[in-house]
């Protein structure tokens, strides 16, 4: 009996992605895909560029329109046309590579707009609200700068307090370290590694493969468009099963 059987006889899902389908003119980018994310999962999706992993994670978030299949989330299909996108948006929350900042805004007031405009909290809630999660991810100091007045790594950080201030089910993050220079990884890493320590439930599609595999409880390889193949990162990223994941692995794991 595999981890998920043993999960989806205990508790519901938040997600299930089923039959996903996305297509860009003739070209098919996802073919197909099937998953489920509970409650406190953290599943990391890898696979070469191309492969269709952010264009999963933006159907996921309907940033892109899947071409067929549904997205269940507590068993309500949110593609139906008579569900609210951006009340689900707040539901689950996206985190960008390239930050998606409001550059005209405040650190503060970049965390605050969701808290007001969408939920329709007052503004005392929302800086209430977003200090508390700036503060976790150590922005506190900086939260009169504007996006340009700070660093990589700490704009993605501010990003990802944007996303937690709106307190979500689900994260989803897109490559969260791929604009950054090398030294300022590390510094987001460990605001997400607290997080899944936390039990946050969370979708990353990334390129640190030992990140995925010390993090993850649930790893997926993609390739071609569909899921090659899934499972816990102990045996994804120790003992593949199929070839093109072993291929992939081999390029990036030399332990």
């Amino acid at each position: 009996m595999t981890e998920q059987t043993i999960q989806s006889k205990t508790r519901e899902p938040i997600l299930e992605v089923k039959h996903l389908q996305k297509s860009f003119g003739s070209h098919q980018v996802l073919k197909d895909i099937d998953f489920s994310i509970y409650p406190g999962d953290v599943t990391s999706i890898i696979g070469a560029s191309g492969s269709g992993k952010s264009t999963l994670l933006r159907c996921i978030n309907v940033l892109e329109t899947p071409s067929g299949g549904e997205i269940l989330h507590k068993g309500v299909n949110i593609l139906d046309k008579k569900n609210n996108v951006t009340k689900y948006r707040a539901k689950v929350g996206m985190v960008f590579q390239s930050f998606n900042l409001f550059n005209n805004m405040t650190v503060l007031d970049n965390c605050t707009v969701g808290i007001t405009q969408v939920l329709k909290q007052n503004k005392a809630y929302a800086e209430e609200v977003a200090m508390k999660y700036l503060t976790k991810v150590g922005m506190e100091p900086y939260i009169k700068a504007k996006p340009n007045q700070i660093s990589g790594g700490q704009k993605q950080r501010v990003a990802i307090a944007r996303a937690l201030s709106m307190q979500p089910e689900v994260l989803l993050f897109d490559e969260p370290t791929s604009a950054l220079d090398p030294e300022m990884v590390g510094e987001v890493l460990d605001v997400i590694r607290s997080l899944a320590e936390e039990g946050m439930t969370m979708i990353i599609v990334t390129h640190e493969m030992a990140f995925a595999r010390d993090v993850s409880t649930h790893t997926i390889f993609m390739n071609a468009g569909v899921i090659a193949e899934a499972g816990p990162p102990q045996q994804i990223f120790t003992a593949p099963q199929n070839p093109r994941t072993q291929e992939f692995l081999s390029r990036f794991m030399n332990n």
